[in-house]
């Protein structure tokens, strides 16, 4: 009876221990790890959200960009920082759900090293080709793909968006040659030159080429369109229901992280999400704030874990 007694008082003293340690939190600043360099689409959405959460919490948020290998480098760092809610990293499909399945060792299993916080916003991405292309449609883009395989270039900046544009061979049976690059700012510019042929592409960066003529939209990969691009039909309109592809950011924590801090955060982040003038920012670069309980974004994660895994399978037996 004694020990059980014991045993009760040692988990209330717990309990009442974690309680007070969600209380004092944040009591100094904290980091927010984006495994990618400064200017792009998940720098952006970072910022915003590091700026708000700090101002909410009172202390500073501070954006630390560790890029290198697919963001393999800074998911790592984040993976093996303490769990103590003061180090926070940015999570997206290409490294949550591709990266695992392309490399032999990234340095952490999104499964089992992190923990999810709150998904922050999703994106379709955006196929885009050169304006003076003989193709304007999908269904164009398809026939002449599949006039000649390897005769037309796509485009890629990372693991994610190759592997979309693997999806869409997949789809259409036709074979297009892949042309990598580091930096998005390259790949759009050689594309609105006619050096390669087409491209997927995220929302941020190549809007303002839309918008500048620079580059002509082909379609939306998710299931609606974007403000930003009100014209631009989606896949299914074009005839591809299923070419639907979106991606996110959100953030995550190092598992271990107490589920005091981790619901805190998520009730804050999704206040930060729904605040109007957030909103317009976020959507004006092509993202839909996102509000999602912890388990939601769990399953997210897990399910596009599945579903990518498996088209890099596929990926791999077309060019062995």
């Amino acid at each position: 009876m004694k020990f059980v007694i014991a045993v009760m008082c040692q988990i209330v003293v717990a309990f009442f221990a974690m309680a007070a340690h969600a209380e004092s939190y944040p009591s100094r600043p904290i980091r927010l790890i984006v495994p990618n360099a400064a200017g792009g689409g998940t720098d952006m959405f970072a910022r915003v959200v590091a700026q708000r959460l700090g101002d909410a919490f009172g202390q500073n948020v501070i954006v630390e960009n560790r890029p290198g290998a697919q963001g393999n480098v800074g998911t790592a760092l984040g993976a093996k920082a303490a769990p103590d809610g003061y180090t926070l990293t940015v999570a997206y499909v290409s490294s949550f759900a591709v990266s695992p399945f392309l490399y032999a060792n990234p340095g952490f299993d999104p499964l089992k090293d992190f923990v999810p916080v709150a998904l922050g916003v999703t994106q379709p991405y955006l196929v885009v080709t050169s304006p003076a292309a003989r193709f304007s449609t999908m269904k164009e883009l398809a026939q002449q793909a599949g006039e000649k395989p390897n005769a037309m270039s796509f485009a890629s900046t990372s693991s994610q968006t190759e592997l979309i544009g693997v999806l869409f061979q997949m789809l259409t049976d036709t074979r297009m040659m892949y042309v990598p690059y580091k930096s998005a700012t390259v790949a759009v510019v050689e594309l609105s030159r006619g050096e390669v042929d087409v491209m997927v592409a995220s929302l941020p960066s190549a809007i303002p080429f839309v918008h500048s003529g620079k580059l002509k939209a082909i379609a939306v990969t998710g299931t609606d369109r974007v403000s930003a691009l009100p014209d631009v039909p989606t896949a299914k309109e074009a005839g591809y229901p299923e070419f639907d592809v979106s991606g996110w950011y959100g953030i995550v924590a190092p598992t271990g992280t107490p589920t005091e801090i981790v619901q805190l955060l998520n009730a804050q982040i999704n206040k930060i999400l729904a605040m109007p003038d957030v909103v317009q920012t976020l959507r004006a670069a092509g993202f839909e704030p996102g509000k999602n309980t912890v388990e939601e974004f769990a399953t997210i994660i897990r399910d596009d874990y599945v579903r990518w895994g498996k088209v890099v399978q596929m990926s791999k037996k077309m060019n062995p």
